[in-house]
């Protein structure tokens, strides 16, 4: 007589979208491993039975990936290859009722906060004390840590207090503590992260605290690289940066989206501050701590945006030299206040004017980078690939800045630290050899 036996559930996560999202995603499967469930990351060996894709809602593009990718794994469903397709994130937020008429292959919908939600439907129930107990997504010598949900801005562009919620600060002993425990499997990089990380704290403890978050972070075993990532200019926390200039294991380093330095866009787009006002901020954050690397990120193509405006926002970078740029085209997004704007920028011209104006960060990047030929910096070893080890110095964050070729015959291991002398210079990466 032959027995049935029941196959085991194998989950895979899909993340879509930001570092934000992946940290959901890694939080996710921390609780399915608790509950006792095979769970992988973006496995390539369809080995799993059940998807959960985490979307992202936030542009155009990212929207059209996530409805992509959700087809995809609804055809090997269909094919016999999955026996279940979950879906949450930011579009599951934003369109729920949209998806569950267009897709209903799909077995639930869950929003951004409805992990015990998703967590019952494999028969687990969430379990808080996993603070730092997730299973990773980045290599294991680096993490995220999200430090604040939501955000309290009405930025006229951002659909992310749509899918996100209100600003949501967790408390400095729960962030200590999973830092801890991220530090104890062998992490030494964190990077904080938060829609808007600078506001932490005036919703818990009624004033800003990232500093006192910084100095707690700071003490802890282990981690040697703390960065910062989605600072908002307006009302900046002067006092971080004194935290950053005398503690070591702080980057000198500040990821402050900016996006935009014509006063009549800044104003448009409900930014709250003007350009003389970043000017000023700029000049006190390098004051402060001499040599900062600082990283802005822009948005071209708003509604109204002239050519004047996007030559202000060329010289503007000329005058700022800022080390790091990134740049998104306009998206017009239901449910913002700029969305009863006319859309008037066309897209192919939206495209041209982010390749205008990253032409001029490119070169200012380049001439930055042949200064630091002969220099020797501290390098975190990432990987290695094609027979080449890349890392990256205290002033680069993973994937969006520059990177260390690391020419040498010895064999280097990924998530320690090498001195390396810079040898070459390109646009955006550097080469170097051990020191």
């Amino acid at each position: 007589m032959k027995v049935k036996t029941l196959k085991r559930d194998k989950v895979n996560i899909i993340t879509l979208g930001c570092s934000k999202n992946m940290v959901d995603s890694e939080i996710l499967s921390g609780q399915l491993q608790a509950g006792e469930i095979d769970v992988v990351h973006e496995s390539k060996k369809r080995d799993h039975n059940i998807v959960v894709v985490n979307t992202c809602g936030f542009i155009d593009k990212a929207k059209e990936e996530s409805v992509n990718t959700i087809l995809e794994q609804v055809a090997l469903k269909q094919k016999g290859k999955l026996d279940k397709v979950y879906v949450t994130g930011c579009l599951s937020q934003r369109y729920r009722d949209d998806l569950e008429q267009s897709i209903p292959e799909v077995d639930a919908f869950f929003g951004t906060m409805e992990l015990p939600l998703i967590l019952k439907q494999f028969e687990v129930d969430y379990k808080s004390e996993l603070l730092g107990e997730r299973l990773l997504a980045t290599p294991p010598h680096y993490a995220y840590v999200k430090i604040a949900e939501g955000c309290n801005r009405t930025c006229a562009f951002c659909a992310i207090p749509l899918m996100r919620g209100a600003h949501s600060s967790r408390t400095i002993e729960d962030i200590v503590k999973e830092a801890e425990t991220l530090a104890k499997r062998g992490v030494k990089e964190i990077m904080l992260i938060a829609q808007e990380l600078t506001y932490y704290g005036l919703d818990l403890y009624k004033k800003r605290m990232l500093a006192d978050l910084l100095k707690r972070l700071s003490d802890v075993p282990g981690i040697e690289w703390i960065r910062l990532h989605y600072a908002y200019p307006h009302k900046f926390p002067m006092d971080i940066l004194d935290v950053m200039r005398e503690r070591d294991n702080i980057c000198n380093y500040l990821d402050m989206p900016l996006q935009h330095a014509a006063d009549a866009m800044l104003k448009a787009m409900k930014r709250n501050i003007t350009r003389t006002e970043m000017e000023d901020l700029v000049q006190r954050i390098r004051e402060t701590v001499p040599g900062i690397c600082l990283r802005t990120t822009l948005i071209t193509g708003f509604p109204g945006e002239t050519i004047d405006d996007v030559e202000e926002l060329k010289a503007f970078l000329e005058k700022e030299r800022f080390d790091r740029v990134g740049i998104f085209t306009y998206s017009h997004e239901e449910g913002t206040s700029a969305h009863s704007l006319i859309d008037d920028v066309p897209a192919e011209e939206k495209q041209r004017r982010a390749e205008d104006i990253m032409a001029v960060q490119q070169e200012i990047s380049y001439e930055k980078n042949q200064k630091k030929i002969g220099q020797t910096f501290k390098v975190l070893v990432d990987k290695k690939e094609a027979g080449r080890y890349i890392g990256r110095t205290e002033f680069d964050s993973v994937e969006v800045d520059n990177e260390v070729i690391i020419q040498t015959d010895k064999k280097l291991q990924p998530g320690n630290f090498y001195q390396v002398k810079i040898t070459k210079a390109y646009d955006y990466d550097l080469e170097g050899e051990l020191v």
